[in-house]
């Protein structure tokens, strides 16, 4: 079904792809540290905290600090050097390029520079900053609205690009990974808090992308578990409920070829949407 153009961008079958939880501001550490511990190894934390710039900076410093502090000694099979991997996301907060190298000499002052798997976008989407000289991987997102936009940041040294397969409309989410994949640039998929079965939409791209680098499998970010209260209610909404692939175990999600045969149900009937689209 995928056209043949974006085929070579979407052509792996992963056996397992990490699912990656959501870390805001206001988490406690101790909630960071039981998600190590349940085997979560690739955490999407929140960075650009609010306040000034200078404010903003001590706090994710502060943060960081804690964070490396309680699982910078953990260990992973996951990753090229068996430590957890850290992926920070600043949502734009940073309005100079300054600030946020002086966020990373703190970094590598704690000993938690190498541990820095990626960071999405740090600069507000107007602030066309180049990022090849960071050290580290710098994803853009929001700033990826077209295949278009993918190519200007990846000029501008980006060396990631989140997908979001349900946002950004599959068709277009195909063809920045086309982009990215002719240039180089690995990929991963966001979420935005959905419900289970889209998830499945995200999953379906993340499964197909090459391995991210240092990691060897595809990441997705889902955190529709941490927001929604009646999240269990939402997943028997699923055609699958039950299905081994559709749970995350010890940090990823397991895919078999009952995965791949049922395309994770996107193509199944839910009864109760059905209903709910009744007239």
């Amino acid at each position: 079904m995928i056209p043949e153009a974006y085929r070579p961008a979407l052509s792996h079958h992963h056996k397992q792809v990490a699912s990656i939880p959501l870390m805001a501001y206001s988490i406690p550490i101790s909630e960071i540290k039981e998600a190590a511990d349940q085997g979560y190894f690739f955490m999407k934390i929140k960075i650009g905290q609010p306040g000034t710039q200078e404010e903003m900076l001590q706090k994710d410093m502060d943060r960081l600090s804690a964070i490396h502090k309680a699982i910078g000694h953990m260990e992973t099979t996951w990753s090229a050097n068996g430590k957890l991997p850290y992926y920070f996301d600043a949502n734009g907060r940073y309005e100079k390029k300054e600030t946020l190298l002086r966020l990373l000499d703190h970094a590598k002052k704690i000993g938690a520079f190498e541990q820095i798997a990626v960071m999405e976008e740090p600069f507000p989407e107007h602030l066309e900053v180049t990022v090849d000289d960071m050290g580290i991987r710098i994803a853009s997102d929001e700033s990826a609205h077209t295949d278009e936009d993918a190519i200007q940041r990846i000029e501008m040294g980006y060396q990631a690009i989140a997908l979001k397969a349900i946002a950004k409309t599959l068709s277009m989410t195909m063809k920045i990974a086309q982009a990215a994949h002719e240039r180089g640039v690995p990929c991963f998929c966001a979420d935005l808090t959905v419900n289970p079965i889209l998830v499945e939409w995200n999953k379906a791209i993340a499964a197909r992308l090459a391995p991210f680098p240092g990691l060897g499998l595809g990441l997705l970010e889902t955190n529709g578990h941490q927001n929604y209260r009646n999240w269990e209610t939402m997943v028997q909404y699923h055609p699958y409920p039950d299905a081994g692939w559709r749970k995350t175990e010890q940090g990823v999600f397991n895919l078999d070829s009952d995965y791949y045969q049922k395309s994770g149900g996107i193509f199944a009937d839910s009864p109760h949407y059905q209903e709910m689209l009744k007239f």
